[in-house]
């Protein structure tokens, strides 16, 4: 069993906190965009990390945008933060992925597909929300937790796949009585998002419906953006897949609909 303290003790690590870093969340926090630009400019690491992210096919830009305040006034504010949250993230990440098929590029693919399709979730759904925005950027924190914590124990969780089968969310219930979507919700306390994310994040297992109608639906269109792109091919491949349970019946009212905006974007 991996007790509390370890799980506690591995988020307290979330994020770490450079100087240039912290100065940068604040402004962006404060929505001085341009200050925040400036002062993320200075550090070379994120800079370039904004770089790589902003020029993926995914972004859809012709030419190379190289500097920060240029990737900041196309991003926008939400966009911003939502980033500099998703590269916090990465100083976190393993150098080397041991239960996850992953490498340094695969995981930011992830962190670039699941922030522009939720951006354009948010769009549609006309909800401008820099919270709301930043919410997907949990998902992938919470598989680097979840990485950490197998490895305490892969002699256990090579025993629990190759015997019963499970899937990976329900071992890490079983190691550490919580799953993907409970350490999402750490992290979110950790960075002392609103409580309504952590009702989002919970909706979008499938399994915790918010009592807010809202909260939920937005929970419902998490759901599918989660299966979706776990699903693909590339994620498939780094058994990433295993942690989402689809439950159709859930998210039928708006299927349809998803399915569409997928199609156009």
């Amino acid at each position: 069993m991996i007790t509390n303290e370890i799980i506690e003790d591995f988020i307290q690590k979330i994020p770490p906190s450079p100087k240039a870093l912290k100065a940068t969340i604040l402004l962006l926090n404060q929505g001085e965009l341009a200050k925040a630009a400036q002062i993320a400019q200075t550090d070379l690491a994120l800079s370039a990390y904004l770089k790589n992210i902003v020029n993926k096919p995914i972004y859809g830009f012709k030419n190379e945008v190289a500097e920060v305040s240029q990737i900041f006034g196309i991003l926008g504010l939400s966009s911003s933060q939502q980033t500099v949250y998703n590269y916090m993230m990465t100083l976190l990440s393993p150098k080397k992925w041991e239960l996850f098929k992953l490498r340094e590029s695969t995981f930011h693919e992830l962190q670039a597909k699941l922030s522009r399709r939720w951006k354009q979730i948010l769009e549609h759904l006309e909800i401008d929300d820099m919270a709301i925005e930043s919410s997907i950027t949990l998902l992938p924190a919470s598989i680097i937790v979840a990485e950490a914590l197998f490895n305490e124990k892969k002699t256990d969780v090579d025993l629990l796949r190759s015997v019963n089968n499970l899937d990976l969310n329900t071992i890490l219930g079983r190691l550490c009585s919580l799953d993907l979507f409970d350490i999402c919700e750490k992290i979110a306390l950790k960075w002392e998002m609103p409580s309504s994310i952590s009702q989002i994040i919970q909706a979008s297992s499938g399994f915790k419906a918010s009592d807010d109608e809202k909260l939920n639906r937005l929970g419902k269109w998490m759901h599918l953006l989660l299966f979706y792109e776990l699903s693909q091919p590339l994620f498939i491949e780094a058994e990433l897949n295993d942690f989402i349970d689809f439950k159709i019946d859930y998210v039928s009212e708006i299927y349809d609909d998803f399915a569409t905006l997928m199609e156009i974007t």
